[in-house]
């Protein structure tokens, strides 16, 4: 490699360095009297805010409780089941919005009554939860709005918006998911009430080859193309849908279409259930681990060791930040999955150490072993680690395929570990091996 080409990897790595350091400090700190910043990105329809604070699930941080009462005096007993799964469908969504994660949403059945338990983690104005969640889906479809721009008069319109129109979830029957019969492409299939037949046929005469928006707690659901005038209150949402994504529009849908009120039944606080104490155990246990492998690595491996505890500083810094960015939720377990992808960075760093030793040991020189050394050790870093991101993948379950995990917790962990081999095959990589080749070249 070029020296221009490394010196510009070390300035990169440099600059990554400070970028992440300041990102990782406590929001708290007061630097020349003022006190660190947030995260505020502004730039027309990009906007992100971060308030750079490290997000603790209940089991660290403790929360608020709720549970609610689902209403289905006016619901078909057939429906029942539905209707209660669509209720946790639009508050799991709400409480997204919210800026809740790793919240514990629960539906249960208790005699007649159903019920949902809702566990939202470090809530501090718990009413306002309340507020949110306790209010009933409300499901409108929109007609399109177009405006022709006012410095071009002779311009064709433009689509500017969605108007609500009188057809709302009380006009829709049910909504269920459907294939079509050529292709089996999955898609939605929607059936109006005799109130929402007629209102939906003077939609699709008025707006034909038109968008029709499908609005569900002010949020689009999906806008499709009218394609016919349809009059007997049937329809079919078509699209580039996987089954899945069919599955949860079908669900948001019946939120709308089968509206059901809740109310509180009870409502606490709730503490760590590990408690401070365990916490401030673990945060020390981490540290001694951490500092533990540091000596071993620098006392084994000399000077190749402290290349790669800088590296490991730097693995720790990144992931903090990426932890806050997305943000992640930490909770017991994903800790746990921080400190295990720490050992599988390492580990990466002593294969390659180990193959630079056994090509010095056959009479290669120190820069020829380097490169060998990571040359070789690539195979078995990229073998150990793919099995590992195909496990985590598995017990992260991003597509919510039922038959497997949907702990938040293990979720959780699964986050945290992922995030942590890619970080680490990126410093154990990049930033080791750029050291050690800069190294070199000052020594000659």
């Amino acid at each position: 490699m070029s020296n221009k080409k490394l010196n510009r990897l070390f300035l990169f790595i440099l600059g990554l360095f400070f970028v992440c350091l300041f990102l990782s400090l406590p929001r708290e700190i007061n630097i020349f009297g003022r006190q660190l910043p947030a995260l505020n990105i502004n730039l027309g329809p990009v906007k992100i805010y971060r308030d750079l604070n490290v997000k603790q699930g209940l089991d660290l941080q403790g929360g608020t409780r709720v549970v609610l009462k689902a209403d289905m005096e006016n619901i078909s007993p057939e429906d029942r089941s539905t209707a209660h799964e669509s209720v946790r469908s639009v508050i799991s969504k709400r409480v997204d919005l919210y800026g809740v994660s790793e919240a514990n949403i629960k539906t249960s059945k208790v005699g007649e009554e159903y019920r949902l338990v809702v566990e939202l983690p470090g809530i501090d104005q718990p009413q306002e939860a309340l507020d949110l969640i306790g209010q009933t889906a409300r499901l409108v479809f929109a007609s399109p709005k177009f405006e022709v721009p006012p410095a071009s008069p002779s311009a064709e319109p433009v689509l500017t918006g969605f108007e609500p129109t009188d057809l709302t979830g009380a006009d829709l029957k049910r909504a269920q998911v459907t294939f079509e019969t050529d292709n089996r492409q999955p898609g939605v299939s929607i059936e109006f009430k005799d109130s929402g037949k007629e209102k939906f046929s003077q939609l699709t005469k008025e707006y034909l080859n038109q968008p029709l928006a499908i609005i569900l707690d002010d949020s689009i659901l999906t806008a499709p193309t009218i394609q016919s005038v349809i009059t007997s209150g049937q329809a079919v949402i078509t699209g580039q849908f996987t089954t899945e994504e069919a599955k949860n529009l079908s669900i948001q849908l019946n939120a709308g279409a089968l509206p059901v009120p809740v109310s509180v039944l009870s409502q606490k606080n709730i503490p760590a259930t590990l408690g401070s104490q365990a916490v401030s155990q673990s945060a020390i246990a981490g540290g001694i681990g951490l500092s533990l492998v540091v000596l071993f690595m620098t006392a084994y491996y000399g000077w190749l060791g402290l290349i790669a505890s800088f590296g490991l500083v730097l693995y720790g810094l990144i992931t903090l930040s990426i932890y806050k960015l997305i943000p992640v939720t930490l909770t017991l377990p994903g800790i746990a999955g921080f400190l295990l992808s720490v050992g599988m960075a390492v580990d990466s760093n002593i294969l390659i150490f180990e193959r630079y030793k056994e090509e010095i040991r056959a009479g290669r020189s120190p820069k020829v072993a380097l490169e060998l050394g990571f040359g070789r050790a690539w195979d078995s870093i990229k073998d150990a680690n793919t099995a590992t991101i195909i496990t985590a993948l598995i017990l992260f379950n991003p597509l919510n395929w039922s038959f497997l995990n949907t702990s938040g917790a293990v979720r959780g962990f699964a986050l945290t570990l992922m995030i942590g081999i890619f970080i680490s095959l990126f410093t154990g990589i990049v930033v080791t091996r750029t050291l050690l080749r800069l190294f070199y070249k000052k020594a000659r």
